[in-house]
């Protein structure tokens, strides 16, 4: 199997895997159509995993993709969202929960604590599983900001940034997927992932002007000396983007890598990748998840 580039694309890495996906039960968030999570869960539909699950704020846009799922391929089984989906005796084990859902220059409620709380709470239909995956999706937008773990709330308008709001938040998601695999790693078997799914022109950014908004992030990126600032952003389409949610959330060779950082559909170096240190931080992961606790309001051991 020759190295992926960043040109390969998710239907290149579902036909590789196709014998790892068939039969696995894969619940995905944040699948609105022409989303990552959408290309994600209509791609890997054809290698006939045993079930998808599709969660999404909006029901009308996750019943639109799971209309076009088994439209196109009728033998797989596509699921709505359900508050109960722990009570689904029919469903005894989730293999791979896939955290996609987020916007673009959020706050930390939507882009990490929301997927912090749903994540453990289902967590007891994903340990069962044979091999259990949580797979965080998260940015290489992590390089604008660590978790302020003083002022995590902006002091409401008083310290905003945007772009400093939404690189907190994605860093937040990638000391989430470290937690995960510490707690539950060797205990029990569970792999954690994060994933930066390059640049890609979806709707998760509609919402912003990007001709005003453009010149905030490369100053954001100055600040830091991230040499982002000073440089032209290169797309990918979304089948590209998807690629590496296959590659997390199947691939065997990634056993070995409890907790890695993945981009391009290869576990990222931090000497060539942009890896910042305060996302891969065992303290400030074990900081976070106290703190995520506290917001939330409820404790969780495994």
């Amino acid at each position: 199997m020759a190295p992926y580039t960043p040109e390969t694309s998710a239907v290149e890495l579902v036909a590789d895997l196709s014998h790892e996906i068939a039969g696995k039960v894969i619940l995905i968030t944040g699948v609105s159509p022409g989303g990552l999570g959408a290309v994600f869960a209509e791609t890997i539909s054809k290698a006939q995993p045993a079930l998808l699950i599709l969660a999404g704020r909006a029901p009308s846009k996750v019943q639109q993709t799971v209309d076009a799922i088994t439209k196109t391929h009728p033998d797989a089984r596509a699921t709505p969202p359900a508050a109960e989906v722990n009570g689904w005796a029919d469903v005894p084990a989730i293999d791979v929960l896939i955290n996609n859902a987020g916007v673009m220059v959020s706050q930390f409620a939507t882009n990490h604590l929301a997927p912090f709380l749903f994540a453990n709470l289902i967590m007891g239909k994903v340990i069962p599983a044979t091999a259990p995956r949580v797979v965080n999706v998260s940015s290489d937008g992590h390089r604008l900001n660590p978790v302020r773990f003083d002022d995590y709330n902006f002091r409401g308008d008083e310290t905003y940034n945007k772009w400093y709001a939404y690189g907190q938040s994605k860093t937040a998601n990638m000391l989430f997927a470290l937690s995960l695999a510490e707690k539950l790693g060797q205990k029990k078997g569970l792999l954690a992932f994060i994933l930066h799914p390059s640049v890609i022109g979806t709707n998760l950014g509609t919402h912003l002007d990007w001709e005003a908004d453009i010149a905030g992030l490369h100053a954001a990126d100055k600040v830091f000396g991230n040499e982002e600032g000073w440089k032209e952003f290169t797309f990918k389409s979304p089948e590209q983007g998807a690629a590496t949610h296959v590659y997390a959330a199947i691939h065997p060779e990634l056993k070995d890598h409890n907790g890695a950082y993945l981009q391009d559909s290869h576990v990222a170096d931090p000497w060539t990748d942009t890896v910042k240190p305060w996302g891969t931080s065992p303290v400030e992961a074990e900081r976070l998840w106290k703190l995520s606790e506290k917001l939330v309001g409820q404790e969780f051991s495994f």
